[in-house]
């Protein structure tokens, strides 16, 4: 009996097999390799994104509008990595869910929730970053820290209706046609009504407006690098060099921010759409590649709104040589007026 439970197990996620999700065998040498690529990538999304909650947490001068979206930004996606990314490498891996329906329903949820929070938040510093550069008396006037927390907590708000409507009403689990899940099984998949809604509200609409808006700032920008290079036509070759260097820095910027998102997060929905319309002919394999390619955006998004920034490198050296303990260490300058204007000259 000891004997053929093992044997079950080899190939199968549950004793008996004829009821059981049939398993994904792997050699011990490709599921090692594939547990340490998950293992670094939850370790640098879990790391990356606390040092950028503790720093805007603790250092007074962070304390911006700007940064209380990066800081929820940060919240989002440091709670995909504490749960969500775990979840997904055991079960990719594996192939098999051992969770229970319980946990399957609330794993469901936040998968949702901290996903279309994540992009609500991408879109919302793209709306931010516009008014600062392109209204920066209007911005400087009228946007204020008690604004970026509403605009925070209205980001929240949506996402947590928005998921809590199509979890409840079954748009993951009702009415999906071309797939029957073996018992047991957590899959995470939209009905004909919700597929394309959510790929408008947590995909097509946060493109779209990032998309806009940055390239709206990218000519404005450019438009001003061309007026101050006009203006100083007494050093014509310095200024030159000037125009082209921030024009090639504004460029480069913006095209991580926007490609980056869109690179990571197109396969995942262009894979659920041919799923819709082949009856979920696309490989598991695939499918999981998609889908883990989306996540690894989690840990990038520090690594482009957190690294480019030059008071990151600063409060990093605090934490790591703990001087971030020392009595009112809140109250350290991280910014210089000169790293101010390198910040927006990021955007």
């Amino acid at each position: 009996m000891q004997d053929e439970l093992i044997e079950y197990l080899e190939y199968f996620c549950y004793y008996p097999g004829n009821v059981s999700c049939a398993k994904e065998v792997r050699t011990p040498s490709t599921s090692l390799l594939l547990y340490i690529l998950a293992g670094v990538s939850v370790v640098v999304t879990f790391c990356g994104n606390l040092v950028v909650i503790i720093s805007i947490s603790h250092f007074k001068q962070l304390h911006t509008p700007t940064n209380l979206l990066i800081l929820s930004l940060a919240v989002a996606d440091f709670f995909v990595g504490v749960l969500i990314m775990p979840i997904i490498t055991i079960q990719s891996i594996e192939t098999c869910w051992y969770f229970g329906e319980e946990f399957c329903f609330i794993y469901s949820f936040f998968l949702s929730l901290l996903t279309t929070t994540s992009t609500g938040n991408l879109a919302v510093i793209a709306i931010d970053r516009y008014i600062a550069i392109c209204h920066p008396l209007t911005y400087s006037n009228k946007i204020t820290v008690q604004i970026g927390a509403m605009a925070v907590a209205a980001i929240w708000i949506s996402c947590v209706t928005y998921t809590g409507t199509m979890i409840l009403s079954g748009g993951n689990t009702e009415g999906v046609i071309g797939i029957d899940p073996c018992p047991g099984d957590c899959t995470f998949v939209f009905n004909s009504t919700w597929a394309p809604i959510d790929l408008i509200y947590s995909f097509l609409l946060p493109v779209f407006i990032m998309v806009m808006l940055y390239a709206k700032i990218f000519l404005i920008a450019k438009r001003h690098a061309k007026t101050i290079s006009t203006q100083q036509r007494n050093s014509v070759g310095k200024n030159k060099n000037i125009s082209k260097k921030s024009e090639r820095k504004a460029a480069k910027t913006l095209g991580i921010v926007v490609t980056v998102f869109i690179m990571s997060w197109l396969p995942f929905y262009v894979c659920s759409l041919l799923n819709q319309f082949m009856n979920f002919a696309v490989p598991s394999v695939v499918a999981w590649a998609c889908f883990w390619i989306g996540y690894v955006n989690s840990g990038i998004n520090p690594i482009i709104y957190a690294l480019f920034y030059p008071w990151f490198r600063k409060s990093f050296k605090l934490l790591i040589t703990c001087k971030i303990c020392s009595p009112e260490s809140s109250l350290i300058s991280l910014m210089s007026e000169i790293d101010i204007v390198h910040i927006f000259s990021l955007f």
